[in-house]
């Protein structure tokens, strides 16, 4: 089992959700979330060094069983990106996942995702 963590610019949210539903993928956390990458400039005001604002992004996590790991980045990838990629269409992230459990049934494991 995997956790799939992608963050995508707010405008991507609607094509990744609608590709990734295409893919049979449809159990998704989404949340709004801040934050800067690579498209940070830092600005200098009055001579001082200014940070960058934070920018709106979307989180979306996915909890997958292993087999599920490609078709779901590739679905993201491919709609959350604007043309052939611009800085700041986003991240993925994979991380293993120990334990998934199913409050309601108990359910331990990829049964429970």
């Amino acid at each position: 089992m995997k956790l799939i963590t992608a963050i995508i610019q707010p405008d991507r949210l609607d094509h990744v959700r609608e590709a990734l539903i295409q893919a049979d993928i449809t159990r998704i956390t989404v949340s709004r979330v801040t934050g800067h990458g690579r498209q940070e400039d830092i600005d200098i005001y009055r001579g001082q060094k200014i940070a960058p604002n934070l920018i709106p992004k979307i989180r979306i996590d996915i909890a997958v069983n292993n087999e599920f790991v490609d078709i779901t980045v590739d679905t993201i990838i491919n709609a959350a990106s604007h043309g052939s990629g611009e800085i700041g269409d986003g991240k993925i992230f994979i991380a293993p996942l120990e334990e998934c459990i199913r409050i309601r049934t108990r359910e331990r494991g990829g049964k429970a995702i």
